[in-house]
Protein backbone atom coordinates (compact mmCIF):
# COMPACT_ATOMS: atom_id res chain seq x y z
CA UNK A 1 0.00 0.00 0.00
CA UNK A 2 1.31 3.46 -1.07
CA UNK A 3 1.67 5.96 1.47
CA UNK A 4 1.87 9.75 0.82
CA UNK A 5 2.09 13.14 1.99
CA UNK A 6 2.20 16.87 0.21
CA UNK A 7 3.45 20.59 1.15
CA UNK A 8 4.21 23.45 -1.08
CA UNK A 9 7.65 24.41 -0.98
CA UNK A 10 7.27 28.50 -1.30
CA UNK A 11 11.20 28.89 -2.16
CA UNK A 12 14.49 27.50 -2.58
CA UNK A 13 15.09 27.40 1.54
CA UNK A 14 11.84 25.30 2.34
CA UNK A 15 13.24 22.63 -0.77
CA UNK A 16 16.82 22.54 1.73
CA UNK A 17 14.76 21.97 4.91
CA UNK A 18 13.08 19.05 3.38
CA UNK A 19 16.70 17.55 2.21
CA UNK A 20 17.68 18.06 6.00
CA UNK A 21 14.51 16.42 7.10
CA UNK A 22 14.72 13.58 4.98
CA UNK A 23 18.51 13.16 5.24
CA UNK A 24 17.61 12.41 9.12
CA UNK A 25 14.22 10.39 8.41
CA UNK A 26 16.20 8.20 6.57
CA UNK A 27 19.76 7.72 8.88
CA UNK A 28 19.22 4.55 9.99
CA UNK A 29 18.67 2.54 7.17
CA UNK A 30 19.83 1.86 3.51
CA UNK A 31 17.50 3.78 1.04
CA UNK A 32 16.52 4.34 -2.40
CA UNK A 33 15.23 7.59 -3.01
CA UNK A 34 13.56 8.55 -6.80
CA UNK A 35 13.77 12.22 -7.43
CA UNK A 36 11.13 13.22 -9.91
CA UNK A 37 10.13 16.43 -11.97
CA UNK A 38 11.07 18.93 -14.53
CA UNK A 39 14.64 20.88 -14.98
CA UNK A 40 14.72 23.28 -12.34
CA UNK A 41 11.94 21.93 -10.20
CA UNK A 42 14.38 21.32 -7.03
CA UNK A 43 15.96 17.72 -7.58
CA UNK A 44 19.66 18.87 -6.71
CA UNK A 45 18.46 21.44 -4.13
CA UNK A 46 16.72 19.08 -2.30
CA UNK A 47 19.58 16.32 -2.72
CA UNK A 48 21.71 19.57 -1.24
CA UNK A 49 19.73 19.47 1.56
CA UNK A 50 20.11 16.35 2.24
CA UNK A 51 23.95 16.47 2.05
CA UNK A 52 24.11 20.39 3.69
CA UNK A 53 22.58 18.40 6.97
CA UNK A 54 25.04 15.56 7.13
CA UNK A 55 27.65 18.16 7.07
CA UNK A 56 28.89 18.62 3.50
CA UNK A 57 30.18 21.85 2.77
CA UNK A 58 31.23 21.54 -0.90
CA UNK A 59 29.44 22.36 -4.02
CA UNK A 60 26.42 19.43 -5.16
CA UNK A 61 26.62 19.88 -8.67
CA UNK A 62 24.02 18.06 -10.50
CA UNK A 63 25.64 15.09 -11.98
CA UNK A 64 23.85 15.24 -15.27
CA UNK A 65 27.23 14.35 -17.11
CA UNK A 66 29.34 12.77 -15.09
CA UNK A 67 26.04 10.25 -14.05
CA UNK A 68 27.39 9.59 -10.33
CA UNK A 69 28.23 11.81 -7.84
CA UNK A 70 29.39 10.14 -4.63
CA UNK A 71 29.71 11.58 -1.03
CA UNK A 72 31.74 9.60 1.76
CA UNK A 73 29.90 11.02 4.89
CA UNK A 74 29.01 9.59 7.96
CA UNK A 75 26.79 7.45 5.52
CA UNK A 76 27.87 6.82 1.78
CA UNK A 77 25.63 9.33 -0.31
CA UNK A 78 25.37 8.72 -4.43
CA UNK A 79 23.86 10.98 -6.50
CA UNK A 80 22.91 10.10 -9.90
CA UNK A 81 21.24 11.60 -12.57
CA UNK A 82 19.99 9.39 -15.40
CA UNK A 83 19.00 11.83 -17.92
CA UNK A 84 22.07 11.26 -19.89
CA UNK A 85 22.18 7.63 -19.91
CA UNK A 86 22.05 5.98 -23.27
CA UNK A 87 19.97 2.57 -22.37
CA UNK A 88 19.18 0.32 -19.11
CA UNK A 89 22.34 -1.92 -20.40
CA UNK A 90 24.26 1.49 -19.11
CA UNK A 91 23.14 0.41 -15.46
CA UNK A 92 25.34 -2.09 -14.65
CA UNK A 93 28.01 0.13 -15.84
CA UNK A 94 27.54 3.22 -12.82
CA UNK A 95 28.48 0.09 -10.06
CA UNK A 96 25.45 0.79 -8.07
CA UNK A 97 24.54 -2.88 -6.68
CA UNK A 98 27.87 -3.54 -6.21
CA UNK A 99 28.81 -0.25 -4.12
CA UNK A 100 25.55 -0.30 -2.24
CA UNK A 101 26.10 3.43 -0.68
CA UNK A 102 23.63 3.90 2.23
CA UNK A 103 21.38 6.33 0.77
CA UNK A 104 20.80 6.20 -3.47
CA UNK A 105 19.35 9.76 -4.90
CA UNK A 106 18.75 9.65 -8.44
CA UNK A 107 16.95 11.91 -10.59
CA UNK A 108 15.00 10.86 -13.51
CA UNK A 109 15.01 7.16 -12.65
CA UNK A 110 12.40 6.81 -15.32
CA UNK A 111 15.34 6.51 -18.32
CA UNK A 112 15.52 2.66 -16.02
CA UNK A 113 12.22 1.63 -16.03
CA UNK A 114 13.36 -1.84 -13.79
CA UNK A 115 14.58 0.50 -10.93
CA UNK A 116 11.06 1.01 -10.30
CA UNK A 117 10.24 -1.29 -7.44
CA UNK A 118 13.57 -0.76 -5.84
CA UNK A 119 12.47 2.53 -4.71
CA UNK A 120 12.03 3.18 -1.07
CA UNK A 121 10.27 6.34 -1.46
CA UNK A 122 9.24 8.16 -4.73
CA UNK A 123 9.83 12.37 -4.38
CA UNK A 124 7.94 14.68 -7.09
CA UNK A 125 8.26 18.10 -7.15
CA UNK A 126 6.79 20.17 -9.71
CA UNK A 127 6.23 23.93 -10.03
CA UNK A 128 3.22 25.68 -8.12
CA UNK A 129 2.04 29.22 -7.88
CA UNK A 130 6.17 30.61 -7.64
CA UNK A 131 7.18 27.90 -5.97
CA UNK A 132 7.09 24.51 -5.87
CA UNK A 133 4.58 21.52 -4.51
CA UNK A 134 6.29 18.09 -3.59
CA UNK A 135 4.98 14.88 -2.64
CA UNK A 136 6.56 12.04 -1.31
CA UNK A 137 5.18 8.28 -1.97
CA UNK A 138 6.20 4.69 -0.12
CA UNK A 139 7.51 2.47 -2.08
CA UNK A 140 8.33 0.07 0.32
CA UNK A 141 7.72 -1.03 3.69
CA UNK A 142 10.75 1.17 4.97
CA UNK A 143 9.63 3.93 2.83
CA UNK A 144 6.11 3.96 5.01
CA UNK A 145 8.14 4.41 7.94
CA UNK A 146 10.42 7.44 6.30
CA UNK A 147 7.35 8.67 4.91
CA UNK A 148 6.09 9.07 8.65
CA UNK A 149 9.60 10.09 9.83
CA UNK A 150 8.96 13.02 7.36
CA UNK A 151 5.64 13.85 8.13
CA UNK A 152 6.90 14.61 12.10
CA UNK A 153 10.40 15.97 11.13
CA UNK A 154 9.93 18.52 8.26
CA UNK A 155 8.11 21.67 9.73
CA UNK A 156 8.15 24.89 7.23
CA UNK A 157 10.13 27.47 8.95
CA UNK A 158 8.09 30.59 6.44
Amino acid sequence: MTHSVSWALPDEAATLELGAALARATESRRAWVALNGPLGAGKSTLVRGVLQAMGWQGPVPSPTYTLVEPYELSRCVWHLDLYRLGDESEWDELGVDDAEPDLLLIEWPERITGLADRFDLQIDLAYAQGGRMVTVRSGSVDGHTFVELLRGEFKLNT
